[in-house]
């Protein structure tokens, strides 16, 4: 499947990304099938060297299949060569990745705790039966259980 994605290149700290199209297949800065433009994200917003991009050559990708990456879909939405995509909706993404951590195990647990009383109801309701055997049961376990840490110390 072709991609029309960001190909990483630059320093440490500073990158320039190079627009190709690649098969999905091959690593991120790897091996491409054609250069279509490039993006510096450390200029600002209203300079033009930010993005260049060969319109004609992106057009005829589109057209033969290849799929835009999020990023390169929103650049290629600004610069009017395709329509702008959909903003998704991440209400997680504001909050600190450790406290949407605390968050997932408290739902977590609720549905857990809901659990666990529901299936002590039905053990309460058959219980008044049962109580007796239980009460006697305990006791006959006791003792042996006292013999046996004896018969262990010897």
């Amino acid at each position: 499947m072709l991609k029309l994605r960001l190909s990483r290149g630059g320093t440490k700290k500073r990158p320039v990304y190079k627009v190709v199209v690649a098969d999905s297949r091959f690593a991120r800065d790897g091996r491409f099938i054609e250069k279509v433009g490039f993006f510096n994200p450390l200029l600002p917003k209203d300079k033009k060297e930010r993005v260049g991009l060969e319109a004609e050559r992106i057009k005829y990708w589109l057209g033969q299949g290849a799929k835009p990456t999020t990023r390169v879909a929103r650049i290629l939405g600004e610069n009017e060569l395709m329509p702008m995509p959909v903003n998704g909706n991440n209400p997680n993404k504001a909050i600190p990745k450790k406290e949407r951590n605390k968050k997932e195990e408290d739902k977590t647990e609720a549905p857990k705790a809901d659990v666990a009383p529901a299936a002590e109801a039905p053990k309460a309701d058959a219980a008044p039966a049962a109580e007796a055997p239980k009460e006697e049961a305990p006791k006959a376990d006791a003792a042996p259980a006292a013999e046996a840490p004896k018969e262990e110390k010897k």
